[in-house]
């Protein structure tokens, strides 16, 4: 498989150093990209960089993930308007940790194959690198004005940079330089941002060893709009399940506008070229039924999460969007129950009122799904309220036999408005 080629059709080659291609070509490559350590999971953001490397690994190369633990300490001003605050060891150990565990998802850590991929901390050999030793091994052959014609620099001297973050690119070419001696790494990937610091590698490696070094860097993924890709409404879309639920996930990617689904669903799944133009086929011919969308969120759902999330997630949509049952509701579970319906109003209600029963008139007037009896009256008479999916009439009464998971009661006026009541 050319690597190359590969990336090209899917638009995940931004530049591209002379050499590159015909150096895949020739022989099995080793190859790194850099995960900041700056939080507990990964986000989608990052799946560009991690697809970069399961696609090099599925061409028969070895990829290698480096996690930061000495770079997260210092920070890297590329495409940063600010200075970043420091994190402390014990809080980068801990998000280190997490984010090898998610890695571990995509690519094959353990076969014992000679392009098996390898996971490497940064920290391992700057710990003990005094900084005398750093100015002689890397300040030395890299000049100031090669630093200062860099665009991440330039950009940040005009509202202020220490010299810190200006060193960065030193520690990052360092990086590739070790990676170079230590595990024949001849190839870094990432963002197109990190052009600058990733050249600046392969200006070490040419300057110390005279070894062969080689970059590719990804566009950085933009929406159809010009904003910025993989944050929603709530921030960042992670891919701990425990930072943002599977349900919303697979939410985010199945609203993905037709504008955009084309190009997200060739660099974010592994679906061939064919695959992906028969279903293009499709979808033009029935925009309505989203099928791009679908197969896309499904696809990324899966491997961020399981099969198992995918349903779940399905099975909580319909229960929003589409046709369900009482039944349906009740299977689902309360993480999911809550991330569905957050956002809808909600209010509080006494256990122990429930426990005794209350008129359903009366309910949903306390509650402020209606606004007089009057009103209530009328629509639960033309089958205008359900009671956790279910049709109620005016003989209902609310109690705690109502409850999902013991806590909660689902009120729906209408088709679309919901209200959840929280029991305490």
């Amino acid at each position: 498989m050319d690597f190359v080629a590969e990336l090209e059709w899917r638009g995940m080659v931004q530049d591209i150093m002379p050499g590159t291609r015909e150096q895949l070509l020739k022989e099995q490559t080793t190859a790194y990209v850099g995960f900041d350590p700056t939080a507990d999971s990964l986000h989608i953001g990052n799946l560009v960089p991690i697809m970069l490397l399961t696609h090099f690994q599925q061409a028969g190369h070895k990829p290698i993930a480096l996690l930061g633990g000495a770079t997260g300490m210092v920070g890297d001003p590329s495409g940063k308007s600010e200075e970043r605050n420091f994190l402390t060891e014990e809080v980068l150990q801990h998000n280190l940790e997490c984010q090898k565990k998610q890695l571990a998802q995509f690519l094959d850590f353990t076969s014992g194959k000679s392009n098996e991929a390898e996971m490497v901390n940064n920290y391992d050999w700057f710990k003990d690198f005094s900084f005398l030793k750093f100015l002689r091994e890397a300040g030395k052959h890299i000049t100031v004005n090669y630093m200062m014609a860099k665009e991440s620099v330039k950009k940040r001297l005009e509202t202020g940079i220490s010299f810190t973050e200006f060193s960065y690119q030193l520690i990052q070419g360092y990086d590739f330089y070790w990676l170079n001696q230590n595990k024949n790494c001849k190839l870094q990937m990432g963002g197109s941002d990190q052009w600058g610091n990733i050249v600046t590698g392969t200006e070490l490696i040419r300057r110390k060893s005279e070894n062969e070094a080689f970059a590719l860097t990804c566009p950085l993924i933009t929406k159809s709009d010009g904003s910025k890709f993989g944050k929603s409404e709530g921030g960042n879309v992670w891919l701990d399940p425990e930072k943002t639920s599977p349900y919303k996930f697979y939410q985010f990617w199945l609203n993905v506008s037709d504008e955009d689904v084309s190009k997200y669903i060739r660099i974010f799944t592994l679906k061939s070229k064919d695959e992906i133009e028969s279903l293009e086929i499709e979808h033009q011919a029935e925009p309505h039924l989203r099928k791009l969308q679908k197969a896309l969120a499904e696809d990324v759902t899966i491997r961020v999460h399981s099969e198992e999330a995918l349903q779940n997630a399905i099975a909580a949509s319909n229960i929003l969007f589409g046709k369900s049952t009482q039944e349906d509701l009740s299977n689902l579970n309360e993480k999911d129950l809550l991330s569905v319906f957050e956002g809808v109003p909600q209010a509080e209600v006494s256990l122990s009122e429930l426990e005794k029963g209350i008129d359903i008139i009366d309910f949903s007037v306390e509650m402020k799904v209606f606004q007089s009896k009057g009103e209530a009256r009328r629509m639960i008479q033309n089958n205008g309220l359900s009671v956790n999916k279910s049709k109620v009439n005016l003989e209902k009464k609310i109690s705690s036999a109502d409850l999902l998971h013991g806590k909660y009661v689902l009120l729906q006026k209408g088709k679309k408005n919901y209200y959840l009541i929280h029991a305490i």
